[in-house]
């Protein structure tokens, strides 16, 4: 039975047929997924509004321990949590700058660090396995048996950089979104600002009228309102803003916001000069992607178009040319 199994996945029409179904399944789900979706704002927003809470908790177990430092989190998954405490896995498997990129990406507290050293672990040898059991198994190479362990080993490597693969792609969606909402958070933050509000109810304001733009900049402007109310330096959390966005305008304003609040500079007109170089900037990126678009339409309008146009002023000619011969 296996052996037919085998026999039939190796026919270029099954892994066709399977291909288009996963094709097929995946068109599917992307056209379900708007519909099936809820209320992704209200969720997000209510999961930030916690985070004063829980800073709020964490100063005080501080303050009570005595302790420098106090994580208060969601709790990991025990099973993962006893896997990377028994292996050792934080010291072999993670890096300097994991936690910065889990930031970046959205993922905070210990939960996501145990996660992502677990994966790291897991991917490479479930995709190792899975490599090895299609190529010695079900697909029918003809090659030396140290060419398919070769593969298997590439395979594994791919496994390793997967996690890291998927952080970089979830930072990069979230700070485009945070990029395209930045210059109008800017000009509301000036609105509040030069309206008389506090930069605290500033921020507060902001987070709100945001969030139908911006999920993760809402959420980041919410939690740097929570620093701002219970963190002992307001520097610190003007500088952890910029830290878990990694955007350099978000840290041009960090800046702005700490000299600012160090020199008591006007920070009004700081702002107003910031938001000015915000859209100069955002016209700029604008229009060099603008200039970008010639050469890159160059070779599909060879390759698509040209013979198209061909085809329909030949057409008619031809057909005439043949008729009367």
């Amino acid at each position: 039975m296996w052996k037919l199994i085998f026999d039939e996945l190796q026919k270029p029409q099954t892994l066709g047929a399977i291909l288009v179904g996963i094709a097929v399944m995946a068109t599917v789900i992307t056209l379900a997924m708007p519909l099936l979706e809820g209320d992704n704002l209200a969720r997000r927003m209510k999961a930030v509004a916690s985070e004063r809470e829980r800073i709020r908790q964490r100063e005080r177990e501080r303050l009570a321990a005595g302790a420098d430092k106090v994580t208060l989190r969601y709790e990991p998954k025990a099973f993962m949590k006893r896997v990377v405490d028994n292996l050792s896995l934080q010291k072999w498997f993670g890096t300097d700058t994991a936690k910065q990129k889990l930031w970046m990406a959205g993922y905070r507290g210990p939960q996501a660090e145990i996660a992502f050293v677990f994966f790291r672990l897991v991917t490479p040898i479930a995709v190792f396995l899975i490599a090895c059991f299609y190529i010695f198994l079900v697909l029918n190479w003809n090659q030396p048996t140290i060419v398919k362990v070769g593969a298997a080993i590439f395979a594994a490597y791919i496994g390793i950089k997967m996690p890291e693969i998927f952080l970089a792609n979830a930072t990069s969606k979230r700070q485009q979104s945070m990029s395209r909402a930045f210059p109008n958070s800017l000009d509301l933050l000036l609105i509040c600002v030069e309206s008389g509000m506090s930069i605290e109810h500033a921020f507060r304001k902001v987070s709100q009228e945001i969030g139908s733009e911006s999920i993760p900049m809402a959420e980041e402007l919410t939690l740097t309102t929570a620093e701002l109310s219970y963190l002992p330096d307001r520097r610190s959390a003007f500088e952890n803003l910029a830290n878990r966005t990694g955007l350099e305008s978000v840290r041009s304003l960090s800046t702005v916001l700490v000299q600012a609040e160090r020199y008591g500079t006007p920070l009004g007109t700081a702002l107003r000069v910031l938001a000015q170089e915000s859209r100069d900037q955002r016209m700029n990126e604008a229009e060099k992607k603008a200039a970008a678009l010639p050469p890159k339409l160059t070779v599909p309008m060879i390759l698509f178009f040209l013979p198209v146009l061909f085809a329909v002023i030949l057409t008619p000619a031809l057909i005439q040319i043949f008729h009367w011969s």
